[in-house]
């Protein structure tokens, strides 16, 4: 059964992907009087101009072809060509190729292209029609260039692997000439700045300078690095030169006045470069390979080499282990095949750094080039990085492939460390079988613990490099270290070997704590520091969680169906994602100990990290350069977190591209599936159970004090105006004078209205009598629950005789009371009423028989239910007392 509506997880975008095997294109925008250019990664076209990058629109496969005019850019995959405007919107499709397009060339209102299958055809930009087509016998002509020269109106040139070029006039549909050649293969085509000149490259790795007007070569140069790949001339400061790429990534220069090389530019790129064009009327060159990376050279110095001014640039082998740096969520770093140890933004990749390639001498590795190094470190397969104190030292730890020294990075420096760590018994010689396994670093970044082949744990310093010590006698495991783990405190080490034995070790004094036997041996431990739980790898494709505290397995997952690659926690500790061989991402909601969700891939994911922030998951696959981000849906939008029935079959999802993927919100018109629709806690969970309403305290806690408030918010009287007295003052007569006193006023009226029984009948008051014939109580409650504070006074005092009431539905009110204490629900609602009952007809209460038996009954149910309720506080406040204080 697979699941309606969207995962856990959505595709976001890729990091480090800059380029690929398609040559760039080089464009100029008239309008912005700047150059820009075109890179295919991937499905995705990147635009880049001098200092940002804008990805284009994503292709449904990978882009195979790439060219561009001056407003649309032409990208083909298989047999399908479309255009680009805008770096972004897909404008034209042309289809009618049969074979996968392999040539392009932008014509004017026409646009050639050339699949594999010798066939080419001319379109129509606009009406995306087809134009021209031509049949060339691949025996006789298989075309391997395109070129339209300069000047040559309506005319092509066009390269063959047999070696002849022949050009072409398409408006006429007529071959014009047919050039010999030299015998071999043309693999590129060039324009020279002056015209009738072109530059032919050809597969024996020379290039031929010649003139198509008068069919007379001018020059011929030849290199030794194989087939000539691609062709440029400078155009700046008046200098001839030409430069030309090779497969084994160097760049020659060709001083075209003096007809020699001018000088040779050496693992340019680690692969063939791909595409090469100098900027009109500046020093610099751009170049590009499948290397996956994007290179700008500046010609300003001595002896016409260049130099880098600016790159962009990724690993050139798929990456192996990938974790997030720092706690703010924006920097990964990858550690490739390549051998080098990079670091990626999630915010903008200009700050992208490269730590470098590990080297046992650095000095002697840049004195023999790239190539030719021998002192190149293996790939790293494993690393641990802090970031307190990586200002003062090293703050990263790596260990390589099959060899026994660990090294130190420091990524503020963003090149290798000073240390190289290896057990002192082995630092004058190197064994051949014995290596590194694994690695950790203390969460204050003084210690490195580094795992060996032989079962053997080392502490080193990280400030000095010095050895400060080893777990157990000679070793700490008979087989393999597969794991080693340090706990937030530095209390804990703990290491596991392939024996199947998970080891506690008191990290500074060295002293074996605690063993436990697991029941398959590990593949690989993670620790979550701030929860103390470690996630366990076993090599018989299911998980185990351990709790460092109790030391017992608390969980266990099975459902991989390939060895597990890697693991990682959510930043609360509450789920653990895993990736395996079998090409799935799964996660596991630790506290249910359930499948939460699970998607599937193309290629499997070798290595998982989740951001410090919990809002991207990122992973690293097989056989692929980039590092992919996914975002957590559940930050910004309604996910189930239910459990994954049994039968669930996952979906596969498509990795994401370059340029961000907007996570599409399901429209109105859909009905959502059962799982999306929000959960409604129910009134009451269970009928022991005492409940509570969900109303604010505002509503029932200040009943009783309600005479006291409408006191405190009485408006004060306003002032009175003081009576004028008279200019004479009266007296009374008599021998003694008096004076007459002032006259008081007897204001003794009540404005108090008694309606008595000519008030009217209130709602609540007909549902109470309705309710003494039904014993329904649940709409006078509902009613009731309604009101505000000063209604329900009022209510309540109607309820009495005086007020216009009657001692029957006194009664039913005090049933209702009771109904709500038998079911145990609305608890706090009931006290306040029945409070505030009591205090209003305390004398009418005392006075009638019925209302006093009734009231019997409440007090009874009252202190049962009281008595149920202090036995759980007090269980509960001793649990709470024992865990505070016992020494666990």
């Amino acid at each position: 059964m697979a699941r309606e509506g969207a995962g856990l997880f959505a595709a976001f975008r890729v990091l480090g992907r800059f380029s690929g095997h398609v040559p760039h294109v080089l464009r100029y925008h008239g309008r912005h009087r700047e150059f820009y250019l075109a890179a295919a990664v991937g499905r995705s076209v990147h635009t880049y101009n001098v200092s940002t990058r804008r990805p284009g629109n994503t292709l449904p496969q990978d882009i195979t072809c790439l060219a561009a005019d001056r407003m649309l850019i032409f990208a083909s995959y298989d047999n399908i060509l479309h255009a680009f405007a805008r770096n972004k919107e897909v404008v034209h499709t042309y289809e009618g190729h049969r074979a996968r397009i392999h040539l392009l060339q932008p014509f004017g209102d026409h646009v050639i292209s050339v699949d594999v299958d010798n066939v080419l055809i001319v379109w129509n930009i606009q009406s995306e029609e087809e134009y021209l087509q031509i049949d060339f016998d691949k025996a006789t002509f298989a075309v391997s260039a395109l070129l339209h020269p300069s000047t040559y109106l309506n005319k092509i040139l066009l390269g063959s692997e047999q070696g002849t070029l022949q050009l072409w006039n398409i408006r006429s549909n007529k071959l014009l000439y047919s050039f010999p050649g030299w015998g071999l293969a043309v693999t590129t085509l060039e324009q020279a700045p002056a015209v009738d000149v072109v530059a032919v490259g050809l597969v024996s790795g020379h290039i031929v300078v010649h003139n198509i007007k008068f069919d007379e070569t001018l020059m011929k140069f030849q290199q030794d690095w194989g087939p000539i790949t691609a062709i440029s001339f400078r155009t700046a400061d008046g200098h001839p030169v030409m430069a030309a790429g090779s497969p084994v990534g160097h760049i020659a220069l060709w001083d075209l006045e003096e007809k020699k090389l001018m000088c040779q530019m050496q693992d340019a790129h680690s692969t063939a470069v791909a595409g090469m064009s100098f900027v009109p009327g500046e020093p610099l060159l751009i170049t590009n390979g499948a290397d996956n990376a994007l290179r700008v050279w500046i010609f300003d110095g001595p002896g016409g080499t260049g130099r880098v001014l600016r790159s962009r640039m990724g690993h050139s082998a798929p990456p192996t282990k990938i974790r997030y740096h720092g706690q703010n969520g924006e920097q990964i770093l990858s550690a490739g095949q390549d051998g080098t140890l990079q670091s990626f933004s999630t915010v903008h990749e200009k700050f992208n750094k490269s730590l470098g390639r590990g080297s046992i001498n650095k000095k002697k590795s840049k004195k023999k080039g790239l190539k030719l190094d021998t002192m190149a470190l293996p790939p790293i397969t494993a690393f641990a990085s802090e970031v307190a104190h990586q200002s003062d030292w090293d703050g990263i730890i790596a260990c390589h492939q099959g060899y026994i020294t660990c090294t130190t990075w420091n990524y503020q420096k963003t090149s290798m460390g000073a240390h190289k760590l290896r057990p002192e018994e082995f630092s004058k010689h190197k064994p051949i079988d014995i290596y590194a396994t694994a690695v950790d670093i203390t969460s204050c970044g003084n210690f490195a613990v580094v795992g060996m082949s032989t079962g053997q744990v080392d502490v080193y310093n990280m400030q000095s490099g010095i050895h400060r010590g080893r777990y157990g006698k000679e070793k700490a495991h008979e087989g393999a270290i597969r794991g080693v783990a340090v706990d937030g405190l530095n209390q804990l080490v703990i290491t596991a070997g392939s024996e199947g034995l998970i080891k506690f070790w008191k990290f500074k004094t060295k002293d074996l704590v605690y063993s436990t036997e697991l029941s398959s041996s590990p593949s690989g431990i993670l620790l979550h520091r701030d929860s103390g739980i470690l996630g366990i790898a076993f090599d018989d494709f299911t998980i185990g969680v351990l709790d460092i505290e109790t030391r017992k397995i608390v969980r266990t997952f099975s459902g991989h169906h390939g060895r597990i690659n890697d693991m990682t926690f959510s930043p609360d500790g509450r789920w653990l994602i895993t990736s395996s061989m079998d090409c799935s991402i799964k996660t596991w909601d630790l506290p249910s100990g359930c499948l939460i969700d699970c998607f599937l891939v193309d290629s499997a994911a070798v290595s998982l990290t989740m951001s410090p922030t919990g809002d991207f998951l990122a992973s690293a696959h097989v056989d692929d350069l980039g590092i992919y981000l996914w975002s957590n849906r559940s930050l910004y939008s309604l996910v189930s977190l239910r459990p994954l029935p049994a039968d669930y079959e996952p979906s596969l999802v498509t990795l994401p591209s370059t340029c961000p993927m907007q996570d599409v919100d399901v429209s109105g018109d859909e009905e959502p599936c059962d799982e999306m629709i929000e959960y409604v806690s129910p009134e009451q969970l269970g009928e022991q159970l005492v409940t509570l309403s969900l109303l604010p305290e505002s509503r029932w806690k200040n009943l009783l004090n309600l005479d006291i408030i409408k006191k405190k918010n009485k408006p004060r009287e306003p002032p009175k105006v003081p009576k004028s007295a008279p200019f004479f003052i009266p007296t009374v007569p008599g021998l003694i004078p008096r004076y007459v006193p002032p006259e008081e006023e007897n204001d003794t009226q009540s404005k108090v209205v008694n309606l008595g029984v000519l008030a009217q009948k209130s709602d609540f008051y007909i549902h109470l009598e309705e309710a003494l014939s039904t014993n329904k109580y649940k709409a006078p409650l509902d009613l009731l629950k309604s009101l505000g504070p000063s209604n329900i006074e009022i209510e309540l005092r109607g309820l009495a005789p005086e007020g216009g009431g009657s001692v029957e539905v006194m009664l039913s009110f005090l049933r209702m009371i009771g109904m709500m204490l038998n079911k145990k629900y609305n608890f706090e609602l009931a006290q306040a009423y029945l409070a505030l009952f009591l205090k209003l007809h305390l004398k009418i209460l005392s006075s009638e028989p019925k209302l006093l038996e009734e009231l019997s009954k409440l007090s009874m149910q009252l202190e049962e239910t009281w008595i149920h309720l202090q036995a759980l506080f007090n269980q509960s406040l001793c649990v709470l007392t024992y865990m505070k204080s016992a020494l666990l």
